[in-house]
């Protein structure tokens, strides 16, 4: 089955206008359908296209790239002849997949896009750490274009059904609630996407097998690649980037959520960590979220770049990950999730999956945090803050069953000059109440 994603229109939008006069570069985490979205192009929108996997690069074309870039109709005859593959001028497409393990073929743009011929389409991970980028000129000729995992919208897409998103959108713009018994159904299906996640592969195993356990496997081999990958390409703080995966779910299991080193390393210290959180991050792996201590301000101007916070990228792979290679059937998380029973340490999975379908929407991660002894009324935490215009909106997430918010209130209060509309996420239906949207957690999507 063919997975329909939302990225296939930004990629139409840029072939359609840029021309030829620009490249695209996909970044995004490893297995999560960049090969896959550039073949369906290609094939779709193309007379022809060559993808050039750089993870299994032959010596013909390493050669070509190296010794032929001053004579390039030799080197397209030669890229023609390899891949038995006709190149069409102005209709034919070349990708350079997983660019970033052949960093000349990236500078290599800058000329291929002025020669015009055909288009060309990069897709990366780890782009932007120093060992892919060292010694190039990177190209002012590329467009970056981030790619997630699937969104609640596309998960639903794979299962068959287009019609629910647009219903919810609408409730969610009119600000009405969707009834209890389409709530339910629409919180029953949105568990299961925090389950299976979003990375293609394991939604193609839980749609084709309709079970748990197809997806628990696929995810499975995606987190081994990620091991391997660290072991390959972590060079110099291997060590360091395993010590921060595997305490990833620990971390967020308790209620005080920023990432402590202490956990890997008693004496570790963030300056010598930087690069490990960097290539996870990078990596699209997992999502940081800085502390802004001053919401007055724009967010990107006021965070502290020590304290933080670290989500995965995918919750589905969060939830295999907790796990800890046991089979899902041994773990309660999955029952939990499914029947709405999560404690207060499994509600991590709510904050993720919000943290994720944030990122999706483009939002770097921001939270407030302050912790004052000797006024209470000046403690207070806020899971998330996003930028609305000009205003800024805090963000909480709570189970069904909370009582009360008083650090909303604290930070309504304190900023309210600076602030638009403040949310909180959580199991129920949509409602208005004492100047708070409450919205269900698959409405994060909106935000």
């Amino acid at each position: 089955m063919e997975l329909e994603r939302k990225i296939y229109r930004k990629l139409l939008d840029w072939k359609n206008t840029s021309g030829g006069k620009t490249a695209l570069l996909i970044n995004g985490a490893r297995r999560v359908g960049k090969s896959y979205i550039c073949e369906h192009f290609g094939r779709n929108e193309y007379k022809s296209s060559i993808i050039i996997d750089f993870a299994n690069i032959s010596n013909t074309i390493r050669d070509a790239f190296e010794n032929d870039r001053n004579n390039l109709d030799l080197f397209f005859e030669k890229l023609s002849l390899h891949y038995k593959t006709e190149l069409f001028r102005r209709d034919s497409l070349i990708v350079f997949d997983e660019v970033q393990l052949f960093p000349i073929a990236r500078q290599f743009i800058k000329h291929l896009v002025a020669d015009g011929r055909y288009d060309y389409v990069e897709t990366g991970s780890l782009i932007s750490i120093k060992e892919n980028v060292k010694d190039i000129l990177l190209p002012s000729e590329e467009i970056e274009l981030e790619m997630h995992p699937m969104d609640f919208e596309e998960f639903l897409w794979a299962l068959g059904d287009r019609v629910t998103v647009p219903f919810i959108r609408n409730c969610f713009e009119q600000r009405r609630p969707l009834g209890q018994g389409l709530h339910r159904k629409v919180m029953n299906d949105f568990r299961q996407y925090m389950l299976v996640g979003g990375m293609p592969q394991a939604v193609k195993a839980y749609t084709e097998s309709g079970g748990f356990s197809a997806a628990d496997s696929a995810k499975k081999d995606i987190l081994k690649l990620y091991r391997n990958d660290i072991t390959k390409y972590a060079a110099g703080y291997k060590g360091k980037v395993t010590g921060i995966f595997d305490a990833l779910p620990g971390q967020l299991s308790h209620k005080e959520k920023k990432f402590k080193l202490s956990s890997v390393d008693s004496g570790a210290r963030m300056r010598e960590y930087e690069n490990a959180f960097m290539w996870l991050v990078d990596g699209m792996i997992a999502n940081s979220c800085f502390n802004a201590t001053d919401p007055n301000i724009a967010l990107a101007l006021s965070f502290e770049h020590t304290t933080h916070k670290l989500y995965m990228a995918d919750t589905g792979l969060l939830v295999t990950h907790t796990l800890n290679n046991k089979d899902y059937m041994q773990n309660e998380i999955y029952r939990a999730i499914l029947f709405d029973k999560l404690n207060i340490n499994e509600g991590m999975f709510m904050e993720n999956i919000v943290a994720q379908a944030l990122r999706y929407n483009g939002h770097r991660l921001y939270y407030y945090s302050r912790n004052d002894s000797a006024n209470r009324a000046n403690t207070m935490e806020i899971d998330f803050l996003i930028n609305d215009g000009r205003k800024i909106c805090p963000i909480e997430v709570k189970s069904s069953a909370y009582r009360a918010h008083s650090s909303l209130d604290k930070f309504r209060q304190r900023f309210s000059k600076s602030l638009g509309d403040a949310y909180i996420l959580y199991g129920k239906d949509l409602m208005s109440k004492d100047g708070v949207i409450h919205l269900p957690l698959y409405m994060a999507m909106f935000l």
